[in-house]
């Protein structure tokens, strides 16, 4: 028999689920593979893994986590909506075995990990941010640059302003207080939120700047995407951000906003694959989406990354680790768009999958290297 711990070592993650069969000899799908393999290995007993960070990603990440739950009895893998920040610092401490943030780790972050751990940032699936709205009657708003970036400086203060008014003709805007919504915690769907505005409007830029946690002109604070979205919702005359599957789930009314190109585009999974289309991700997998070109993209989009350790102590964790990335990179991409997440493009799950064979130990220290059948199953 083929020592199948062999077979893992040689390919990359995407292309595990065709490795398993071919060291098994079964002709097995590739989808039929990827979806029982994590029920296949033998982690050598129960594993847990934990993880905390972005709440952008949350919802994806949970049915992810549950569905290999399910497949699995031997491998449990909790995720934590805490925000990008604390995601990023419980990473760094080694309190959790993996992070997630909606904004990749900046140069000085990534020198605060151990090296004998080091850092591998993986972009696992992408999202829309919207401007979700609460005006009873008002069934489509649209917002331009300057509109929306005003309301956020605190300079349109009514919803039947000349300035919205001029984009949303035969709308029966209210003479209401707009009341904006941000969030309180440190958050990576702040920092895209902020990049965007500072890219849009220098006023922005020099008075309030980009970052995970940023000091609003105006507005109330709310915690995490689900915060945001209760505030609002809660909230006659509201507006926030979040992320576009929760808005999506709870029925929350979204902008259409104006890109680049001067075009008001609905959020949607066309116009954020679009968005997509239009950056090239770098080697290093960190890309940041300012203000995308292109006549139907989406302006407000990102992906949205793992952290990982390239090197783990214990050879269990690092087989498990490798298992949810390939989970993630096949089944989990089919089930995005239901969820309302951006599936990666091909080219950039296939870069995600290189990147993901540098962790260690490897397939190969993780099941033994030993000849007995039973323990490279």
């Amino acid at each position: 028999m083929i020592n199948q711990s062999v077979c893992f070592r040689k390919v990359s993650v995407l292309v595990l689920a065709i490795s398993v069969a071919a060291c098994d000899g079964q002709n097995n799908s590739a989808t039929d593979a990827a979806v029982s393999r994590a029920g296949q290995l033998d982690f050598g007993g129960n594993i847990r893994l934990t993880g905390s960070g972005a709440s952008f990603p949350a919802p994806l990440y949970q049915t992810w986590f549950q569905s290999l739950n399910r497949q699995n009895k031997n491998l449990q893998i909790s995720y934590q909506s805490t925000g990008s920040g604390a995601g990023v610092e419980q990473f760094t401490q080694g309190i959790v075995d993996f992070g997630a943030s909606d904004v990749a780790m900046t140069d000085k972050e990534l020198q605060k990990v151990p090296q004998d751990r080091g850092v591998l940032m993986l972009p696992m699936t992408a999202g829309k941010i919207v401007l979700g709205y609460n005006l009873p009657g008002v069934e489509q708003l649209k917002l331009s640059r300057q509109n929306y970036t005003d309301i956020f400086l605190g300079k349109i203060k009514t919803w039947n302003d000349p300035k919205i008014a001029a984009t949303n003709p035969g709308v029966n805007l209210p003479n209401q207080p707009i009341i904006p919504v941000s969030r309180s915690d440190g958050s990576g769907t702040t920092g895209i939120f902020t990049k965007h505005l500072s890219a849009v409007s220098p006023e922005w830029k020099s008075k309030v700047g980009e970052g995970k946690t940023v000091n609003w002109p105006v507005g109330v604070g709310a915690k995490g995407n689900e915060g945001v979205t209760a505030q609002v919702l809660q909230t006659q005359g509201a507006i926030g951000y979040v992320e576009y599957g929760y808005a999506k789930q709870n029925n929350l009314k979204f902008a259409v906003l104006e890109n680049k190109s001067g075009n008001f585009v609905e959020a949607n999974e066309q116009s954020g694959a679009k968005t997509l289309e239009a950056v090239t991700l770098p080697a290093n997998l960190r890309a940041f989406i300012e203000d995308p070109q292109g006549a139907d993209s989406y302006p407000i989009v990102t992906y949205s990354w793992m952290l990982m350790n390239k090197k783990y102590s214990d050879p269990a964790k690092a087989k498990a680790i490798e298992a949810m990335i390939e989970y993630g990179l096949t089944e989990g991409q089919k089930i995005a768009p239901e969820l309302g997440y951006v599936p990666l493009p091909q080219n950039v799950a296939q870069k995600v999958a290189a990147a993901a064979d540098g962790i260690s130990p490897d397939f190969q220290m993780a099941v033994g290297t030993n000849n007995d059948p039973s323990a490279s199953k």
